[in-house]
Parts: structure tokens; C-alpha cells; sequence
């Protein structure tokens, strides 16, 4: 079976590529890649090369195929998993192995890859755990239940604690108080979307300095969609405050029980102490790519308040599971994540350009022969090309969001590769 890929060879050395596939041996998998959602995480391994933990050392002799937020179709399977697993099954790759070496799907393996129109899922992981069924009603969602997963992961590792007993609480405070500094982001939107949809807080802050970006959360993740569920959504831009912390603690009454803190800035962290109540909870969920990031935070507070301070990163079949569950009921939605669509050709310079950030998240279909397009573009490009004009038709009826009925018609009219 021959397949065409994105492989990196060495630090921004991407190359897409045609090239045979071995036979899946009797507890693989063929699977055919649908979608594969592209992250930043993808950029800093593609800049890095060897020197990423995840990027084995002989990538330049065995390349690896980049693109771990894979959704797809099983075509073939093993002689020996026929039991468990059958053709034209969905799934989605869950890809944080945990294996002592580090290494996963997307980072690590010359044959398994979401940039890539066929792969071959090794054994390794359905031993893990991180191959999962899928019964959601279009592909791109699957690919993004591993970056909501990891937002949901964020959600669980909050905890409190009653203080009259010292008996702890694991997740966001229910029908609490939550703020997500630095969160205009995909993974703000992401955040956003599950406070109401799985944690059940009653309100939700989002901070951050661009008025465009704020703008553009506001409009995928409405303060009306949230008032739905019972949560009052606000989105702040914190550029323009004389006194951004005295501001939070009087629109949350005194503060807040839980705080996202997305973007790696050690003033946003000490911001999220500043802004907890008591017993008030913060996830540095940002990753630094410095490995000696300071920040400060008034131990004071951590003695008498109460104040925790939490990390999570990535997330764990669990997660991946209960993210599915949250799309199949329609809890939340991830098209509010969605900016841009786009075809194999070109995931590599989209990689490259993730240097400045743009947009949300950006929805690779392998198999298709398009340029990356921006959903807001639909209508301005659909002026002449009648491909996007229905495309935009459809988004508009679904309030501007990507949805199933577009993946549906751009996968049976856009041209192949």
C-alpha cells in the first residue's frame, strides 16, 4: 500500500513524500487518515528536530511521519485483532503513549502519522490503550478530541479542599467561578467550551491583550450559546485596564475558584494568584520552551488562603474517552475551534508559519488537493470558485462554524490529491 506523507528528516526539514508502506503485521492496523488537526506542539518538534525529546536520533536515515491529532478509518486489520477491531471502523489516535523512551504517534515512527493519506498503527498502541473507537458524526471532531482532551485533563487536575476536615476535591469548583488568563487561544476556546458543556461553573472570564483575537472567541463561543448551559461568559481585554487584577476581583465578586493561565508569561501567573479567593486553585497549563521559567506568587497566601498551584500536560486515554463521550452527546461543540481547513500539500509550510501564531485550530484533510483556507474566508473566496461558495452557504447556516455537512460536501467535491 502506498501512501503520501509529511516526514521530517531533521530540524525543519520536512518533505512531503510518496513512498510503500510494509504490511501490517497480525496486531496492526492500515488505517486510512481523514483528518489530522495540526498543533503547535507539530512546530516546536519540527524546529527542534533531534534535539526534541520525542524526535528520535536517526530520523535523517528513518524518517518519522509528523501529525498526531489523527482521526480515521480502519481498512485492514491483523489476523490476530479481528476480534477486536474491524474494517471501516472509526477511531482516533490518542498519541501520549507514555513510554519510558518518550517516544509517540506524530513524533517518533516512520510509518504512523496524521499528515499522511494511509499509515499503519503499530501494536504498541492498542497495548496502551490509545486507539479508540469513534462514533461522532464527522472526523474533524475526532481529531480534535486530543487537544480538547488535554483542556479536559487541565479541568480534572483542579482540586480543593475542605478545610475543616482536609478532605479533597478533584475538578473545578461545580457552579464556581473560573478564569482563563491568556485564553483567546484555540485551547482558551477549548477551555471555554467544556466550562459550561462538562464542568459546570456558572461563570467564566476570558482575559487577553488582542482585541481581534478576543473578538474572534466571542464570535465562535458566544456569551449567549453559554448563557444556554447556565453560564455567564465574559471576554475581557486587559490591555486597556489601569488595574487589571482589581477589575477580575470585582467582576468575580471577590475572586475566582479556579484559573487557567494559558500563555507562559510569569506575570500572568502571579496575576492568577492575585485574582483566586480562598482554597482558589491555578493550572499553569501553558508549557514554557524555556526550561528555567521564575514566577512568584505570595506564599502567604499559599499558607493562609490556601492557594494551589497545579500543572497538567497532555492527557490519557481516559480523557480521550470522555472527550469523545462530551462530542457524541453534543455537549460541546468543536467547530467554535476550527479557523482553518486545509490538504496535505500544504502542512508544511502551515507548520512553519505557526512562528506567529494565527486563527484556531487548523483541520488538515489528507486525502484532499487544497490550499489552506480560512472558514471567515469562505464567502470572499466563493466569488469564484463555487466549491467555497457552498462551503460558506453551509458554515453560515451553522452560525459560522464548521460542521459535519461541510466536511461531508468538501470530502465528496473537493479534488483528490
Amino acid at each position: 500500500m502506498k501512501t503520501t506523507a509529511v516526514r521530517l528528516y531533521g530540524a525543519s526539514d520536512m518533505r512531503l513524500e510518496e513512498f510503500e508502506l510494509p504490511e501490517i503485521g497480525e496486531k496492526e492496523v492500515l488505517l486510512r487518515v481523514v483528518t489530522d488537526s495540526l498543533c503547535a506542539s507539530t512546530y516546536k518538534a519540527v524546529k527542534q528536530g533531534t534535539a526534541h525529546k520525542r524526535v528520535p536520533p536517526d530520523i535523517s536515515e528513518k524518517p518519522i511521519i509528523i501529525g498526531h491529532e489523527m482521526c480515521g478509518e480502519i481498512v485492514k486489520v491483523g489476523e490476530a485483532i479481528k476480534d477486536q477491531w474491524h474494517e471501516g471502523q472509526k477511531i482516533v489516535i490518542q498519541p501520549a503513549l507514555k513510554l519510558e523512551s518518550g517516544y509517540d504517534p506524530g513524533y517518533s515512527y516512520q510509518y504512523i502519522g496524521g499528515a499522511s493519506t494511509y499509515c499503519v498503527v503499530p501494536e504498541i498502541v492498542m497495548e496502551r490503550g490509545c486507539m479508540i473507537p469513534y462514533g461522532g458524526d464527522s472526523f474533524f471532531k475526532g481529531s480534535l478530541v486530543e487537544s480538547i482532551g488535554c483542556v479536559l485533563r487541565g479541568y480534572k487536575g483542579f482540586y480543593h479542599t475542605d478545610y475543616s476536615n482536609y478532605v479533597r476535591t478533584d475538578g473545578a469548583k461545580k457552579g464556581g467561578r473560573l478564569a482563563i488568563l491568556g485564553g483567546a487561544g484555540p485551547m482558551g476556546i477549548g477551555a471555554v467550551e467544556l466550562a459550561a458543556g462538562y464542568a459546570g461553573v456558572k461563570q467564566v472570564v476570558v482575559t487577553d491583550l488582542n482585541a481581534d483575537r478576543l473578538a474572534y472567541a466571542e464570535a465562535k463561543s458566544s456569551p449567549e450559546n453559554a448563557a444556554k448551559k447556565g453560564c455567564e461568559l465574559i471576554y475581557l481585554n486587559t490591555s486597556d485596564l489601569e488595574d487589571p487584577v482589581k477589575t477580575l476581583l470585582e467582576i468575580s465578586d471577590g475572586g475566582f475558584d479556579d484559573v487557567f493561565v494559558m500563555v507562559p508569561v510569569p506575570a500572568l501567573f502571579t496575576m492568577a494568584e492575585q485574582i483566586c479567593r480562598e482554597d482558589g486553585c491555578v493550572n499553569f497549563f501553558a508549557g514554557p520552551a524555556v526550561h528555567n521559567m521564575q514566577g512568584s506568587l505570595n506564599l502567604y497566601r499559599v499558607h493562609y488562603d490556601g492557594i494551589h498551584v497545579v500543572g497538567t500536560a497532555g492527557s490519557i486515554p481516559e480523557d480521550t474517552v470522555d472527550t469523545i463521550k462530551l462530542i457524541e452527546q453534543n455537549a460541546i461543540n468543536p467547530g467554535a475551534i476550527v479557523s482553518h481547513i486545509l490538504g496535505l500539500c500544504d502542512v508544511a509550510d502551515t507548520i512553519m508559519a505557526m512562528e506567529k501564531p494565527s486563527g484556531a485550530k487548523k483541520v488538515c484533510y489528507p486525502a484532499l488537493d487544497i490550499p489552506l483556507v480560512a472558514i471567515d474566508e469562505l464567502e470572499e473566496l466563493g466569488k469564484t470558485n463555487a466549491l467555497w461558495a457552498e462551503l460558506d452557504k453551509i458554515v453560515k447556516a451553522n452560525g459560522g462554524l464548521w460542521c459535519a455537512d461541510a466536511e461531508k460536501y468538501l470530502l465528496e467535491n473537493a479534488p483528490k490529491i
